[in-house]
């Protein structure tokens, strides 16, 4: 195949939602179609034992949630497809907000029961911000649910979408039949078996045709046809060029637990999805066709493997090829390196991989090397734009309990703070160290992780701060600047980048200093454009 050839025909998207909405579920049955694994694992499921692939960590396991972004890879017909699966809960958005960052289109999955929720709200609006290509998928239609054209409604609304019905419900919770696709014009009958991997469709080119009656019955067959003619009049014809313009959303219905109106999804999103996009740099826009390899670090996982404490770069390629054992350019270090074994990914499973190509994601070994947000490039210098750090919400003094294990704890902390999980500041006056995280149960993870992974203990103490602010000076030489930094001195501290942050208790001293030192620039992300 053709280098081209190869780009057309990846696929690279996230899947977006509240917690619980099903979006782990999703995923395991998205591969269960690419053949990639022969029986999906529940979440939250006892029956089944075996647990969901996608969520690996320990504490993963325990809680049922996941809460790290996993990068799983199928092929399905002719396309190879990656999925991005995010975690839903709160505290972690900031990672999945920098995963957005490495996908072409998005997958948002949307609880009949519950509609639209506030996670789900934030993270769209941040793909909309970036006009990345969605799909809506509206699951859970097996239970009681809102009816169909009221989500819509309430999609519509609160996300300030434009939808279009690409499949729609033949009733819903208990009535529930089954789903008629606009996009292929059929019928797909729910027998309730989640043991069928694939349900049977009936192709129904014209709704008018008597069977329809002998299939589902009289009532919801008249049902049916009134709600797709105002399907028809209400909602615009589905165009690719606006869908993929982030101006349309196409919407599908199912149970993905019972693995119920999946295929329709997947069958439609593989040819109407787009393929790698251009990405913008701080110098320039890189094509994925161009022929010099550019890709840039959206995540970094310590100790995929407990038993050989390694970290991973996941690595996003916007352009060229990457090949194995080949030097590249480390932009921000502004040096040559080689990697003998670069790793695709199946979840757990990891295979080095001798060529990839845009769009795919690539795991490195790393040593200490990265950081979230960095260029790899042949030569090029040039950096990816959108990976912040947000400012963090919960802030508490980190201590050791464990004397004897203090160079484990620093170590632990500076690579879980590495891999984006939390942001640690060092108070310029006293050094001690500060753990800033947006949710409050990230705390726990660290402690959790330091634990079982490094063998260190550490305990918190509360540290009243309301927001992180990033300083800029004008002028660094400045009087006006000096005497911020006298005035302020016991609230300064410093990012792991060096960069220099004041830590305000409130939103009135923010004001305050503001309006003293109208020269001190101060930032809630760390990107000081």
């Amino acid at each position: 195949m053709s280098f081209l050839e190869e780009i057309q025909r990846r696929r690279t998207f996230g899947i977006i939602s509240h917690p619980d909405a099903g979006k782990t579920t999703l995923t395991e049955k998205l591969l269960l179609f690419g053949g990639a694994i022969q029986e999906a694992g529940a979440v939250k499921s006892n029956k089944i034992k075996k647990g969901a692939t996608s969520d690996f960590m320990e504490i993963e396991r325990q809680r049922g949630i996941s809460v790290s972004t996993s990068v799983l890879a199928f092929n399905y017909k002719d396309k190879k497809i990656n999925i991005l699966d995010t975690p839903g809960h709160k505290d972690f958005a900031e990672d999945t907000f920098r995963t957005l960052t490495a996908v072409d289109s998005v997958i948002v999955v949307i609880d009949v029961a519950k509609g639209v929720e506030e996670q789900t709200e934030k993270l769209v609006a941040v793909c909309r911000m970036r006009n990345i290509p969605m799909i809506v998928f509206i699951n859970k239609l097996d239970r009681e649910g809102h009816d169909a054209f009221d989500l819509m409604d309430e999609v519509e609304q609160k996300l300030g979408l434009t939808v279009t019905p690409l499949s729609f419900p033949i009733g819903m919770g208990y009535d529930f039949q089954g789903i008629y696709n606009l996009w292929e014009k059929n019928i797909n009958l729910f027998s309730g078996d989640s043991r069928k991997n694939i349900e049977e469709t009936i192709a129904f080119s014209d709704l008018q045709n008597p069977e329809l009656e002998k299939i589902i019955g009289q009532k919801p067959a008249d049902k049916l046809r009134e709600e797709l003619e105002l399907i028809d009049e209400v909602y615009p014809k589905f165009s690719q060029e606006d869908y993929l313009e982030g101006k349309l959303q196409p919407v599908f219905f199912g149970s993905a637990l019972n693995n119920f109106g999946v295929r329709e999804l997947l069958d439609c999103f593989i040819n109407i999805a787009p393929a790698p996009r251009v990405k913008d740099s701080d110098t320039r826009p890189v094509k994925p066709e161009e022929e010099k390899l550019s890709g840039f670090v959206f995540k970094i996982h310590a100790n995929m493997d407990p038993k050989h404490r390694d970290r991973l770069a996941f690595i996003k390629i916007v352009s060229g090829t990457f090949e194995r054992n080949k030097p590249y350019y480390h932009v921000r270090q502004k040096k040559n390196l080689k990697f003998s074994s670069p790793n695709a990914f199946f979840a757990e499973k990891k295979e080095i991989v001798d060529i990839s190509y845009p769009g795919d994601i690539v795991g490195l070994h790393d040593t200490g090397n990265f950081k979230i947000g960095d260029t790899l490039t042949e030569g090029e210098i040039m950096n990816f734009k959108g990976i912040p750090s947000f400012s963090p919400e919960h802030f508490r003094y980190i201590n050791n309990a464990d004397p004897m294990k203090a160079k484990q704890l620093d170590k632990g902390v500076d690579q879980l703070m590495d891999e984006g999980v939390a942001q640690l500041f060092t108070l310029e006056m006293n050094n001690r160290k500060v753990i800033g995280t947006v949710g409050a149960l990230q705390y726990e993870v660290i402690q959790y992780r330091l634990e079982h992974e490094y063998g260190a203990k550490c305990t918190y103490e509360n540290f009243p701060v309301h927001k992180a602010c990033w300083v800029k000076p004008d002028d660094a030489k400045n009087e006006e600047f000096k005497e911020f930094k006298r005035i302020k001195q016991k609230f300064l501290a410093k990012d792991k980048y060096d960069q220099l942050v004041f830590l305000a208790d409130s939103d009135f001293t923010i004001q305050m200093t503001q309006n003293k030192y109208p020269s001190v620039k101060l930032y809630f992300t760390s990107e000081l454009d």
